[in-house]
């Protein structure tokens, strides 16, 4: 077991770099995105109607903050893997991911306002977090396994 994890060692280094990098994105996400969302989630939010935003602006910062999540989560699951067709699936799977999601996300402010504090917060949650890769890379693993 350790001749193998000693055979990946650049594998290994790499996976903690992207690993350290989508930290990074979380601990400055106050500094590098336009989120509103952020603090009122932080606050008693269920007691407080909805901060006023930039529907534009909100769109680019979550896009921004979704790209790169995923880009750095493509570059985490590639060092793991080494698989490119694992690579084009899993971004055609972000891509539909941030669709569907983003629409959810308008319509819950929308329609249900500060109604529905809680779809929204979750909503926003996958949008915001790398939460996808926490689930594509069991599974992988366990797709590698059975083969």
């Amino acid at each position: 077991m350790l001749k193998q994890l000693l055979s990946h060692k650049l594998r290994i280094v790499l996976g903690l770099v992207f690993v350290v990098l989508l930290a990074v994105v979380r601990a400055y996400e106050d500094q590098l995105f336009y989120d509103p969302f952020l603090n009122y989630f932080k606050s008693d939010y269920n007691s407080l109607p909805l901060p006023s935003y930039n529907s534009f602006q909100l769109l680019m910062g979550l896009l921004l903050r979704y790209g790169l999540n995923t880009i750095l989560s493509l570059g985490l699951i590639y060092a793991l893997f080494q698989d490119v067709t694992m690579i084009k699936f899993v971004f055609f799977l972000y891509v539909f991911f941030f669709l569907v999601l983003i629409s959810l996300f308008y319509v819950t402010i929308h329609f249900n306002g500060a109604h529905d504090n809680l779809t929204l917060f979750y909503v926003r949650r996958f949008l915001i977090q790398p939460i996808f890769v926490i689930l594509f890379i069991p599974a992988f693993y366990y797709q590698k396994l059975s083969k």
